[in-house]
């Protein structure tokens, strides 16, 4: 069976196990994609060889003793660099860490690595997942992470790497983190899936924090096939990490075919043509396959606020130290240092208004789930914008969910449906919190009849 870069889990697991091709050769293979590609496109924090050779020779012993440990097993993968690795550099894209090493894992990256997966890189992020306030793509230790599709445009953030190196076909998946669309934005940027679980779903034990009540880990492939496979690996309750789900995760369907909500999207204030064509021609497709779509709104409150108070107080409470010391004004945007100190002044009022906000206005959020299942709707409205200019800039016409997602914890799969011009345009799925099964659902009906997931940039 004949594999390449860009062949997904299910394929490269096959070509595995009928010893068609070694895990040594498919690091080889990765490895030399991140050191060129990879580091083309600054996705690269850290390569990891010597271990990634090391775990795919006890790889390929297990799998040529029909030891397998699942379909994971001797699959490459890469992680964004928030998250902790034994004895190899955590960075969190940031300068004034440039001598960090933890000495454990995280406990996704553990359960990956437990499964047979074979680490070939930390990835590259924005520094301290832009908690500061980012404005410019270069707000990272390792430059601005330039999209697969257009190296003059940007990965997105704050999972860049994770990004960009999947979409390049320089891991078989990788990890990224999300604490308000840091998931979703690269996936969408770089025409990749990418699955954000309910908050709590995956432990994160050893990831840097941001955000204690919004930070999630989730993965990023080719298909929600792809997806789903990792996070069902890294899925579960960990004692170390208090805040984990206990119910299991379930992505079987479940009854009928899940009601699909639509929102009013700002298609003309949005100048988002063609986004508009790409959203219509994905609702034609799961119309025919039999999905029913019903118009939804959200109440008309300020979430976006409530976000931004929360990320503020509760970041610069997690990097005070680091705030407060020498190393501080070697991050790379002048933006995340004069956020950072400012976050610092956030008051108690505000903070415990937002909280109360997110609580008492959660219960009219969820009146949604009445009326659909799931919500369909775009990432962004456009494209990918510049690298090189101020991303408030580019983002004026973005677009995209502002909503109580990320507030309340819903799970989202985000997916590519089409292109503006060279660049790729994402749609997400958005479910209740447990329900990752409709979003999963959804998605691989839609994948079954279309291909826009296997687009892939040019050579």
């Amino acid at each position: 069976m004949s594999v390449n870069h860009y062949s997904s889990i299910r394929d490269l697991g096959a070509a595995l196990r009928s010893r068609a091709v070694s895990s040594k050769e498919l690091a080889r293979m990765y490895l030399g994609r991140l050191a060129s590609l990879g580091k083309e496109h600054n996705a690269v924090a850290e390569l990891t060889e010597g271990l990634a050779m090391k775990q795919a020779e006890a790889a390929d012993k297990r799998l040529a003793d029909g030891r397998s440990l699942g379909p994971l097993d001797g699959i490459p993968f890469g992680v964004k660099d928030l998250l902790a690795t034994k004895g190899i550099p955590t960075r969190w894209g940031s300068p004034g860490h440039f001598d960090q090493v933890f000495p454990e894992d995280a406990t996704a990256v553990a359960r990956l690595q437990d499964a047979g997966g074979v680490l070939v890189a930390k990835l590259a992020m924005i520094e301290l997942a832009g908690g500061g306030n980012y404005n410019v793509a270069a707000a990272s230790a390792t430059g601005p992470c330039l999209s697969a599709f257009d190296k003059t445009r940007w990965a997105g953030g704050s999972s860049s790497g994770s990004g960009a190196a999947t979409a390049l076909g320089c891991v078989g998946y990788s990890l990224g983190s999300e604490t308000s669309g840091s998931i979703t934005c690269p996936s969408a940027f770089n025409g990749l899936t990418g699955f954000r679980g309910t908050y709590g779903r995956v432990s994160r034990y050893g990831a840097m924090a941001l955000c204690w009540t919004l930070d999630k880990i989730g993965p990023m492939g080719r298909s929600a096939e792809d997806v789903a496979t990792v996070l069902q690996t890294i899925a579960g309750p960990d004692p170390k990490d208090s805040s984990t789900l206990t119910e299991p995760l379930r992505l079987r369907p479940r009854g009928g075919k899940p009601k699909i909500g639509l929102l009013k999207e700002e298609w003309e204030k949005n100048k988002a043509t063609d986004c508009k064509k790409a959203y219509d021609e994905t609702l034609k497709v799961l119309h025919k396959m039999g999905y029913e779509t019903v118009d939804v709104a959200y109440p008309d409150l300020p979430y976006g606020t409530a976000i931004g108070i929360i990320v503020d107080a509760e970041g610069s409470s997690a990097h005070e130290n680091f705030i407060r010391g020498d190393r501080f004004q070697m991050l790379a945007d002048v933006n995340q240092v004069a956020g950072f100190a400012a976050a610092l002044e956030t008051r108690a009022v505000d903070y415990l208004w937002a909280m109360r906000f997110r609580q008492q206005e959660g219960i009219r959020a969820n009146e949604v789930w009445a009326k659909c299942d799931a919500i369909f709707t775009p990432v962004f409205y456009h494209g990918a914008p510049s690298a090189s200019e101020p991303l408030d800039k580019g983002f004026e016409l973005m677009g995209g969910d502002d909503g109580p997602s990320n507030l309340h914890g819903w799970p989202a799969l985000a997916f590519p449906i089409g292109f503006e011009g060279a660049w790729p345009l994402g749609g997400q799925i958005l479910a209740p919190v447990m329900r990752e099964d409709s979003c999963y659902r959804i998605v691989r009906d839609y994948q079954r009849e279309t291909d826009w997931h296997m687009k892939r940039p040019a050579p």
